[in-house]
């Protein structure tokens, strides 16, 4: 089993005045000016996959080509690229496909969604998926 628990170097210690700074600094960060989704920024879908057993290797790969497809039949979609699984460590929960949508903002997403080249897609994919997990969020600097 896999320890999940934080730990730090030996004598790891954290002066109270460079806590105060850090926490200054990241207050500064996050509550100064407009994030990227309130100016309009990328918005990101990202989407893993897992199949149901018995799904042949031919079949993953034709359901790859058609989520790929997507980005040349629906024009919200700014970058899709993806990815199988090089996990070392066993953690992906049995996801082996993993995609990176990107919009111009988050209205891109609701554009997307529905989008009758999208559900069809999903159509077609339900038969042979068994798990799916979906993250979405602005992305930021």
């Amino acid at each position: 089993m896999i320890d999940s628990s934080v730990r730090f170097a030996k004598g790891f210690v954290m002066k109270l005045s460079h806590s105060l700074f850090a926490l200054s600094f990241i207050a500064a960060v996050f509550f100064t000016g407009t994030s990227s989704a309130e100016e309009g920024g990328l918005f990101r879908h990202f989407v893993s996959f897992q199949f149901k057993e018995g799904t042949s290797a031919e079949k993953q790969d034709e359901l790859v080509k058609a989520f790929l497809e997507l980005k040349g039949e629906i024009d919200v979609i700014v970058d899709l690229e993806w990815g199988a699984t090089e996990n070392i460590e066993p953690l992906n929960d049995g996801f082996t496909h993993s995609f990176l949508v990107t919009f111009k903002d988050k209205a891109g997403l609701a554009t997307y969604l529905p989008h009758p080249a999208h559900e069809a897609f999903v159509a077609s994919l339900k038969p042979h998926l068994e798990k799916v997990y979906v993250f979405d969020y602005s992305a930021k600097p």
